[in-house]
């Protein structure tokens, strides 16, 4: 009887501690923001106002993957992935630049948002999947800064 005691005390005692050890899904961010970090992207969280129109609702704060742009007089542009492939600007228009259209489809699914402005390129990113499709947002980020 005694044994029982001591254990359960034990468990007692120790159970917060699994509380601190992150879980899975924390851990798998942690994995790609480190490996962002190695491979030259700037991260960073940052509130966003979705539009109503998004099909699925974003996250917020969400996870904001930049680089800094080149060049004296950059275009301006935001566009949001309204469905799988299928990039809108802010009046629901049809994305048909021929310049990003081939970069936009090598995202995953879940880049929920890219815009430019005068400073950077900016990618918003729900952070489900792999260091490939890491691979693939710094692409795209080099191309189009």
């Amino acid at each position: 009887m005694t044994v029982w005691i001591v254990v359960s005390i034990l468990l007692v005692v120790l159970s917060p501690l699994a509380w601190l050890r992150p879980s899975r899904h924390q851990s798998g961010r942690m994995a790609l923001r480190m490996e962002a970090r190695r491979i030259g992207l700037a991260m960073q969280l940052s509130p966003q106002e979705w539009p109503h129109w998004l099909k699925q609702e974003p996250p917020s704060p969400c996870a904001q993957y930049c680089r800094p742009r080149r060049g004296s007089k950059p275009a301006l542009w935001v566009y949001w992935q309204q469905e799988p492939g299928v990039w809108v600007n802010q009046w629901q228009e049809i994305c048909v630049d021929e310049k990003l259209l081939p970069h936009f489809a090598t995202l995953p699914a879940n880049v929920f948002k890219v815009e430019a402005d005068k400073q950077m390129i900016a990618l918003y990113w729900g952070e489900k999947g792999e260091s490939s499709d890491l691979q693939a947002i710094s692409a795209l980020l080099k191309a189009l800064a």
